[in-house]
This record gives C-alpha cells, structure tokens and sequence, in this order.
C-alpha cells in the first residue's frame, strides 16, 4: 500500500532525525487527538526516546504537540503488538482476510490502556494499521481465561 508524507510530515521527520538521530519511516498528524505519531524503524526506538524520554520533551516542545511513538516490525501482528504497547497483547485474532483483525490482552488493565482515553489507541492503530499493512482493526478483546 503506498503511502503519501507530505509536507508537514516531512518537516516532522526531518526534525525527529536532527533532534534525535533515530529515523522515521512514516509520520501522521493526528489534529482529531491533537498529536504527531512517528513510526520508528526497528531498532532506533530507545535513540528516539532518549534517556528518560528526553527526546520526545524536546520534540513536543519544539513542535508543540504532544509524541507518540511506535516501533516498525516485520509482520503486522508483531506491529499491532508495538502500538498497543505498554499493553500486553496476547494474540491478533485474524477470522479471514476481509474481516477486522481483533486485539486480545490478558488483563482488564490492558485493556484501558489497549483503547486508550477516548480510545485514542485504537485510532493510531486502526490508522497505522491502514497505512501498514493494509489490514482493519476491529476491537480490543480481553483474553478468556481457561478454566
């Protein structure tokens, strides 16, 4: 799926790599949540964060929105995983290749975490998801324990 970084996001990325040396393979500005999501290619994460999350003060100063950031990864279920973080993801429940992909984590409290305030997590990674790997999230599911 080709993906189109305009301007913006370009400006965006250029910024993160001079602030932070890390690379960003994409950026989306997301107005509706009032922030700048950056993919980050594998293994750059803990150059983008910084010590204790340094870089993305700077960042968030300088562009005075509020940064998120998620790690690149090979398969989609290994990116939903990332996005979803600090949320355990179990498993991606996938029924065939036209339906939603659903996200099942082990504990109630992954699950606020997994939707996020207002469900800003599901968004970015509905979002994310989209542009990726052309794949459709559908819901965020608790894991049934086995008896």
């Amino acid at each position: 799926m080709e993906r189109t970084i305009g301007f913006k996001e370009r400006r965006y990325i250029e910024e993160l790599r001079i602030l932070t040396k890390a690379t960003a393979l994409d950026c989306v500005i997301d107005d509706r949540f009032d922030r700048v999501i950056y993919v980050i290619r594998q293994g750059d994460m803990g150059l983008a964060i910084g010590k204790k999350g340094e870089n993305i003060k700077r960042l968030q100063n300088v562009l005075g929105k509020r940064i998120e950031m998620v790690e690149f990864a090979e398969t989609p279920d290994a990116f939903i995983a990332n996005i979803f973080k600090p949320a355990e993801v179990t498993r991606v429940e996938r029924s065939s290749p036209e339906v939603p992909v659903n996200v099942l984590v082990r504990q109630r409290s992954d699950l606020g975490i997994a939707i996020g305030k207002a469900g800003c997590n599901i968004e970015k990674a509905r979002v994310l998801c989209r542009r990726f790997y052309n794949t459709e999230v559908g819901e965020v599911l608790l894991e049934k324990e086995e008896a």
